[in-house]
């Protein structure tokens, strides 16, 4: 961020004092800006006295708590959630806690980045630990005071009271002798019990809600700095494409520009912790200028000529035809394989075949991707809305040749990232025109730089069979999943894991695989692989339990009964071992309920109304959805209403945000099934801003009711697992409703139309 400006009498305006007592931080500075103006030195002094019992708590003389949320808030609520474990266990009043980012620092931090849902898991102990640690010096210093027995001490409310005595000491009394107080074993703190808690599990409004609606800068497209310049960034439209030549000469020549060049750096890879490779290619025309529409404008004269190499020969078109070719012939590779499945199918009663497809989907973020870099002095700084600012770091550093403690990153709130913030090319591209510049540069990509240079959710095949016997009963599956990748390694995000349900659940299962190669990068969104593979499987157990005649709550009920005895296959390790942690009675648990709450099988609908039910497990979370659907006889959609149950452990830290991450989910995955899709033609991306990419309407949202199960395990994440059932319910209703049978997204494709 910029550094205070002043007026010309050299005075500092309160807004911008503000601004910078808050991003500054220190102690002395949260409690000077309280008083009058005028005492400048003051903001390069000391604090005289603090307590800082590990990196995530400053506690000053004043007695104001300050909590350091080190996570990227990307619309996630950590920076709201993870601050509550610490007040908890330190024992203060949630309305005395200050929230302040913290940048990426590895020396401070572990696990410093946002992804996965693993906030919750991740964290749970480890912040609560650290709130309970400040706790006991605090009590601690106040015995040694007192010359009492710690024992007779007790916290509340930010206050060390001896009861005996009728003695208290406000935490900010107290930071002097806490300094010097040794840190506990953080192994034997004795934690709260859930019982006591005060403020885990109560409903919280984000900590930066209110600078949201009030419009104060958070977020990276806000960032500002002295002497800035604004930067595009023109790419290749065929992924792997390289500039031949450009007019740069008639570009460097508009009005504003002072710079416009070609960075040819060619192909990218950063290793991300064994999660797959963020490869892209860093080659195009970057044109910086005095301001952002200036830069604009002239990319609008910027000509040039692309080498585009074989990505340009691949099609949606080309896809659809290798998969369903590749559907004919043996797997490549077995993922798992259980039983005789061919013999069975032969010799169901019925069977069901049929193949399901879900297209390449764009991330979509509301702010586009953007970075500001400032290179001087053999130093680089960044300032980017990064959901993993260690692999941006790294790759930085590695490209441009910069040691990595040269290289400091500040976390700005996301304007969404689904994932997509996972990926550090603007970051790249950023540090590289900066350095290139020799001036602080802001680049920002357009709505059409977001959707046609994503890592997009890749496109799946899967082509089903299914065996029921005369009682109805699953004996047999087999599921040839067509996706990309080359050989036995498949493409980021594109491949499934072998034990997907239903496998362990059936006892003759195959689920196979076939790739095809794929110039376009794919990467994670919001519940990756889960979005897909949920709406083909729960959608496919839905034809069984019609082709069963059973019903579709009944015959999931009936199938997690059915749990196979664990017998390894030759050389293959137990399940346990393979990571194969799914509970039957959890998932029994929240279908159950969600059958209760939406009066499943009991409510009247007219025609051209129906439910439809789906439950999916992914990221340790267990979730059962119904939806409410009504289908004009014109074939128009109306989704009236979802219900959701989730159960993701022993306690919802956040109730508030809880409920909000729930039904973000679910309507994201409405949007999803409803019209999104990118198609590839000639290597190209079609589609280019939310005319042809659409998001959800405010209008086309439906009430999410949601409800949550408490079982005995720790907490987890749920920013994704509610995702996945409600794309299979939705379409399950659509059928219940038209008795047309959606196999292929998005449903904005389908005639489904009825008279």
């Amino acid at each position: 961020m910029s550094g205070p400006s002043t007026d010309v009498t050299g005075r500092f305006s309160r807004r911008e004092f503000l601004q910078v007592s808050s991003i500054a931080g220190g102690g002395l500075l949260l409690a000077t800006f309280l008083k009058p103006f005028g005492a400048l030195e003051a903001l390069g002094a000391t604090p005289t006295a603090e307590f800082t019992p590990n990196a995530f708590i400053r506690i000053t003389p004043d007695g104001i708590v300050t909590i350091i949320a080190q996570n990227p808030e990307i619309g996630q609520g950590v920076k709201t959630m993870l601050p509550m474990l610490i007040a908890e266990e330190l024992d203060v009043d949630w309305k005395d806690v200050h929230v302040e980012q913290a940048p990426y620092d590895a020396t401070k931090f572990n696990n410093q980045f946002a992804g996965g849902s693993r906030a919750t898991p991740t964290h749970w102990m480890p912040m609560r630990r650290a709130g309970a640690a400040a706790r006991v010096m605090l009590i601690s210093a106040a015995a040694r005071k007192w010359g009492v027995p710690e024992s007779e001490c007790e916290t509340a409310s930010g206050v060390v009271h001896h009861r005996a005595s009728g003695r208290a000491l406000g935490y900010g009394a107290l930071v002097e002798a806490a300094a010097s107080v040794p840190a506990p074993d953080l192994k034997t703190l004795a934690l709260k019990d859930a019982k006591d808690f005060k403020i885990i599990g109560t409903s919280i409004r984000g900590v930066d809600t209110h600078a949201i609606v009030t419009g104060k800068p958070l977020y990276g497209i806000d960032v500002t700095l002295p002497g800035m310049l604004y930067a595009t960034f023109e790419r290749c439209p065929v992924f792997g494409g390289k500039v031949a030549n450009a007019n740069l000469a008639e570009v460097r020549a508009q009005p504003g520009v002072r710079h416009a060049f070609v960075i040819d750096k060619g192909s990218v890879l950063g290793d991300r912790n064994g999660g797959g490779l963020d490869g892209f290619t860093l080659d195009g025309v970057a044109i910086v200028a005095d301001s952002w529409w200036q830069a604009k404008s002239a990319r609008q004269k910027l000509r040039v000529s692309w080498n585009e190499g074989a990505g340009a020969e691949q099609s949606s078109a080309g896809f659809a035809a290798s998969a369903a070719q590749l559907s004919t012939q043996p797997p490549q590779q077995t993922l798992h394989r259980d039983g005789d499945v061919e013999t069975t199918l032969r010799s169901a009663p019925k069977t069901v075949r049929a193949a399901y497809f879900y297209p390449f989907i764009a991330h979509a973020t509301l702010e586009p991707q953007n970075c500001t870099a400032q290179f001087r002095n053999g130093k680089l700084e960044l300032w980017a809305g990064t959901q993993f600012p260690e692999i941006g770091r790294g790759l930085i550093g590695k490209t441009l040749g910069i040691a990595e403690n040269d290289i400091t990153i500040h976390i700005m709130r996301g304007g969404g990232g689904f994932g997509r913030r996972l990926h550090s090319d603007f970051m790249l591209e950023a540090a590289w025109i900066a350095k290139a510049a020799g001036a602080p540069v802001k680049l920002l990509w357009t709505r059409e730089d977001d959707i046609q240079h994503d890592f997009y959710r890749p496109a799946g095949w899967h082509y089903l069979a299914g065996g029921v016997d005369a009682n109805g009963k699953l004996v047999a599956w087999r599921n040839h999943f067509v996706s990309f990748g080359e050989g036995k390694t498949f493409a980021t995000s594109a491949s499934m894991g072998p034990l997907e349900f239903p496998a362990r659940f059936v006892p003759n299962f195959a689920l196979e695989a076939s790739v095809m190669p794929l110039a376009l990068p794919t990467g994670y969104i919001r519940a990756p692989v889960s979005n897909g593979v949920a709406f083909a499987t729960q959608s496919f157990i839905d034809e069984l339990a019609h082709a069963a005649g059973k019903d579709p709550m009944q015959f999931r009920l009936e199938l997690l009964a059915n749990v196979q005895p664990d017998v390894p296959a030759s050389g293959e390790a137990p399940r346990a071992q393979r990571g194969s942690d799914f509970d039957a009675e959890r998932m029994r648990g929240v279908l159950e309920l969600v059958a209760e709450k939406s009066g499943w099988g009991s409510r009247p609908l007219p025609r051209g109304s129906g439910m439809g039910i789906a439950f999916h497990y992914s990221h340790s979370g267990y979730f059962a959805e119904v939806v409410q659907a009504r289908v004009s006889r014109a074939g128009k959609i109306s989704v009236d209403k979802v219900w959701v149950v989730g159960d993701v452990g022993s306690d919802i830290i956040n109730p508030l945000n809880a409920e909000n991450q729930v039904q973000g989910s679910v309507l994201d995955g409405i949007a999803e099934a409803l019209a999104q899709e990118i198609t590839i033609e000639h290597g190209r991306v079609v589609q280019s801003n939310f005319h042809d990419f659409h998001l959800l309407r405010l209008t086309q949202a439906p009430p999410v009711e949601v409800h949550f199960r408490k079982t005995r395990f720790e907490p987890t994440g749920i920013g994704e697992p509610a995702l996945p059932p409600a794309v299979p319910a939705l379409c399950s209703a659509i059928f219940a409703a038209t008795g047309k049978r959606i196999r292929s997204l998005p449903l904005s494709k389908h005639d489904l139309s009825w008279t």
